[in-house]
């Protein structure tokens, strides 16, 4: 129980003053003197965007071997070439992660440049993984190669516009506020 003689809050003396801290929801969270803060981490950034060029070249490659191996259906290559298929499916992962890499650069552009940047960066790579998903069907192939294709690119797609917005928004340097 508290004793009503005294009272027990900022204004008592008993409490010592902390000086030069911000109180809570008073002021602007104190910074060091010097280089502001950078708005990107491009580390991070980039750590982030290799690490999903690597998952988009090997989701393309289990994808080509799961369509061929499993599904039968003959896809970049001729029905001998095995499951994996012959140096055009090397050919597509490396494209594969050709484009994370590409949409990385993007999206540092973007981070650097634009007002909402994930919003941008996730509505151009839709856009992209559309037109990816359209363009086998305007091929000359069979209709099961083309259907196969197109889903490879669209898995794609949408692995590199997700892991990309995650990264980019882990990538931005935030203020944080004082007392959190």
């Amino acid at each position: 129980m508290t004793d009503p003689r005294y009272n027990y809050g900022p204004a008592d003396p008993q409490y010592p003053q902390h000086q030069g801290q911000p109180q809570y929801g008073q002021g602007q969270p104190h910074y060091p003197q010097g280089e502001p803060e950078p708005k990107v981490n491009v580390g991070k950034l980039w750590a982030g965007g290799i690490g999903t060029a690597v998952v988009a070249a090997l989701l393309v490659v289990v994808a080509i071997m799961l369509i061929r191996g499993v599904l039968g259906i003959a896809i970049l290559s001729p029905e001998g070439a095995g499951a994996y298929g012959t140096v055009s499916t090397t050919s597509y992962a490396v494209a594969a992660a050709a484009a994370a890499l590409l949409a990385t650069a993007l999206l540092m552009v973007l981070l650097l440049a634009m007002p909402s940047p994930l919003t941008f960066f996730t509505w151009i790579c839709l856009l992209l993984t559309a037109v990816a998903v359209i363009l086998p069907f305007t091929l000359v192939a069979d209709l099961d190669a083309k259907i196969a294709t197109a889903a490879i690119n669209l898995l794609v797609g949408l692995c590199i516009t997700t892991m990309l917005s995650s990264v980019g928004s882990a990538a931005q340097n935030t203020p944080r506020q004082a007392g959190y």
